[in-house]
């Protein structure tokens, strides 16, 4: 009997050490020094979008390969063949900082590093006057630059914010949904942004 006794407590106790360990990862899976220990693909803080990418029925003259960006929707469209797009939830620009017209991706980057426009400092003089490309930088995992606007398509290390009017009018979407849309366009295509 008591060596029963001495495994059932021993199992308690272990159990215990992995619920205390399991409570110690943060809501993007992190532990405490930023190590992913769950493997897969949600390295770099891309956390799952609250909105799926999903294939949609999406009738338009738009050529396949163009982007549409429906803010009012906080949704935005690749075209593709045969009157379908796929659709990603993004995040928009708060009140005031919306925008809508027709321009093309002139760069694309891959961890991209940010420096805040002489508007934004005035309005966050906290903000750091530049930052390199990496997990913690606003910009996420990849950036596609719309024409010659200070605005861009990029990732985010906060997928709560997808769905959500919270930018100075950039489009934000998961590292890993801004990872396939990256992959699936080429600079020169079109970005259409409708209110």
């Amino acid at each position: 009997m008591r060596p029963i006794a001495l495994m059932f407590a021993a199992l308690t106790i272990l159990a215990g050490a992995g619920h205390a360990q399991a409570q110690f990862f943060d809501s993007r899976g992190y532990n405490g020094d930023n190590h992913d220990f769950f493997g897969g693909g949600n390295i770099y803080g891309s956390g799952v979008s609250p909105i799926p990418r999903t294939t949609v029925d999406y009738p338009t003259n738009y050529a396949p390969g163009t982007i549409v960006v429906n803010t009012a929707e906080r949704r935005l469209y690749l075209v593709l063949p045969n009157g379908q797009a796929l659709r990603y939830g993004i995040g928009v620009g708060r009140d005031g900082f919306r925008w809508s017209g027709v321009h093309r991706i002139s760069a694309k980057k891959e961890w991209p590093s940010w420096t805040p426009p002489s508007d934004m400092l005035r309005r966050r003089p906290d903000l750091p006057r530049h930052m390199a490309g990496g997990i913690e930088n606003p910009l996420g995992a990849r950036a596609m630059y719309l024409g010659s606007t200070l605005y861009r398509i990029h990732g985010s290390n906060e997928p709560e914010t997808i769905g959500q009017a919270v930018s100075s009018g950039c489009f934000r979407m998961t590292n890993e949904d801004v990872k396939d849309l990256y992959d699936r366009v080429s600079v020169g295509a079109t970005v259409v942004v409708k209110n």
